[in-house]
C-alpha cells in the first residue's frame, strides 16, 4: 500500500484537496485491496471559525481529518513554527511515502519544512504560482515550498514557465526514477477547475442562499475583501468603499460576505459610515461569511464580482462572471489575459471605470478585452487555460507510476 499525507489547514485548500481526495477513492476502486491508497488528512486548524474551515468537510464530502492541530492565529512566524513542530511529530508516527500541500499558505510552508527535514518527499499541488510582489507573504511560501518539493504540479502553462525562470526544472517527458535530490515538473491542470464541475452541479441542488437572502439571480454584485494589503491600509479601504457607496447611489445592488477581518477595520477606522444603512431592504447587504457551495452559487449569478482573492477570481473565470480585482497583480494571469478579469488596485476611479466598462459590455464577449495589449487575443477558454478537468486523476496516477504502484 502506499501512504500519502495531505496537510490542509485553510479554506482554499479544503477545496482543492476535495479534488484529490476523491480521485484516490476512484482509483481504489479499481485497486486490489493490497495496493489501495491510504490518506491521512492533516488539518492543522490555521483556519478555526465554523464558517471558514469545518462546514466544508461536509460540504464538500471530504473525510475527516485523522488529526486537528487546532494551531489557531498567531503571527506568521509563531503560527507556521508551531505548525511545523505539530505536523513533524505526525509524519514521523505515520511515516508516509509522500506529502500533498496545496496552494500557498503558513500551512503549506510549514508542512512541506517539516517533510523536507525527514526526508519526506513533497507533492506541491498548484505549484509555479507567482505575483512577483514579496510583500505578499503568500509569495514568499509559494517560492520556498517550490523550492524545497520534489514534485510540482502546474495549473498552467505560466506557472510551468515561472519555476524554469527560477531554474526548477521543465516539464517532464520520461518515465521517471524517484530520486530526493532531483525535481520533478508537471503541468496537469488546475484541481480548481476539477472542483468547479463537481461542485457547481451540487451547489445547484443543494444551496439555498438566493432564496434565504431575498436575492435576485443576475441583479447584483458580489464583493469580497480580506487581504492585509487592503484592510490594514485606512486609505485604501476608504477607496474601495468610496467605490462601492458610489455603485450603490447609481441604483446598484452589492452583496457582500464581510470577513471577520474586513468588518474589524472598517470599524475601528470608523469607515462604517461609507456603507449606506446595510439591511435586507437596502442596496448593500452585509453578510457573515458563507460556505463554499453558497458561495458559487452567489459567484455564479452575480452580473460582476469585486474581489481581493485569488481563488474567487478563477472562480469567476470558470463559471463564466466578469472580475474586477481589488488589487495591482494577480497569480492568475490567464484571466486578464482572456479579459474576464482586470486588476484595478484599491483605487476608487480605476474600479469605478472597470465597472462602467463591464455594465455597457454585451456580456457575451470579454467584458474588458479594450483593455488588453494588442498581441493578447483575449479568447482562451477555460480548457486552454485550466485543463480538461481531469488534473487530480492525473496527480494520483502520475505518483503512483512514480511510486511503482
Amino acid at each position: 500500500m502506499i501512504k500519502i499525507a495531505t496537510i490542509i489547514g485553510a479554506r482554499p485548500q479544503f477545496i482543492k484537496a476535495a479534488a484529490v481526495s476523491r480521485a484516490i477513492i476512484k482509483k481504489n476502486d479499481s485497486l486490489p485491496l493490497s495496493e489501495k491508497i491510504i490518506e491521512i488528512i492533516i488539518h492543522t486548524g490555521q483556519h478555526y471559525d465554523e464558517n471558514m474551515s469545518g462546514i466544508f468537510f461536509s460540504e464538500l464530502k471530504i473525510p475527516e481529518p485523522d488529526y486537528n492541530l487546532n494551531i489557531g492565529s498567531g503571527s506568521h512566524g509563531e503560527q507556521t513554527g508551531r505548525m511545523m513542530a505539530e505536523v513533524e511529530n505526525v509524519l514521523i508516527q505515520e511515516k508516509p511515502d509522500f506529502i500533498i500541500v496545496y496552494g500557498d499558505t503558513n500551512s503549506t510552508l510549514a508542512a512541506s519544512l517539516a517533510a523536507v527535514k525527514l526526508h519526506i518527499p513533497s507533492v506541491h499541488v498548484e505549484s509555479g504560482l507567482r505575483s512577483h510582489n514579496r510583500l505578499m507573504p503568500e509569495e514568499i511560501n509559494r517560492i520556498v515550498t517550490d523550492e524545497i518539493s520534489n514534485f510540482l504540479f502546474c495549473p498552467t502553462i505560466t506557472a510551468v514557465e515561472n519555476l524554469a525562470k527560477d531554474g526548477i526544472g521543465s516539464e517532464e517527458k520520461i518515465n521517471l526514477i524517484y530520486n530526493f535530490n532531483r525535481q520533478h515538473v508537471f503541468l496537469v491542470g488546475d484541481v480548481m477547475y476539477d472542483s468547479i464541475l463537481f461542485n457547481v452541479k451540487l451547489a445547484e441542488q443543494k444551496s439555498k442562499i438566493l432564496m434565504d437572502k431575498a436575492i435576485d439571480s443576475g441583479d447584483y454584485l458580489l464583493a469580497t475583501l480580506h487581504r492585509a494589503e487592503n484592510t490594514d491600509d485606512p486609505e485604501k479601504l476608504k477607496q474601495v468603499l468610496v467605490a462601492f457607496d458610489k455603485m450603490v447611489s447609481q441604483g446598484e445592488k452589492i452583496i457582500f460576505p464581510m470577513h471577520p477581518r474586513t468588518k474589524k477595520y472598517i470599524n475601528d477606522l470608523e469607515l462604517s459610515y461609507k456603507i449606506k444603512t446595510p439591511g435586507p431592504d437596502s442596496n448593500i447587504r452585509i453578510i457573515d461569511p458563507v460556505g463554499y457551495l453558497d458561495m458559487l452559487m452567489l459567484e455564479k449569478n452575480a452580473k460582476a464580482v469585486f474581489t481581493d482573492s485569488g481563488g474567487v477570481q478563477k472562480e469567476a473565470f470558470l463559471l463564466g462572471v466578469p472580475c474586477i480585482t481589488l488589487r495591482d497583480e494577480t497569480e492568475w494571469v490567464e484571466t486578464v489575459q482572456a479579459g474576464w478579469n482586470i486588476l484595478t488596485g484599491a483605487d476608487s476611479e480605476k474600479i469605478l471605470r472597470a465597472y462602467s466598462v463591464m455594465a455597457e459590455s454585451d456580456k457575451q464577449s470579454a467584458p474588458f478585452s479594450e483593455f488588453l495589449n494588442e498581441d493578447v487575443s483575449g479568447n482562451n477558454s477555460k480548457s486552454d487555460c485550466y485543463g480538461d478537468g481531469h488534473a487530480a486523476e492525473k496527480i494520483i496516477d502520475i505518483m503512483l507510476k512514480i511510486f511503482n504502484k
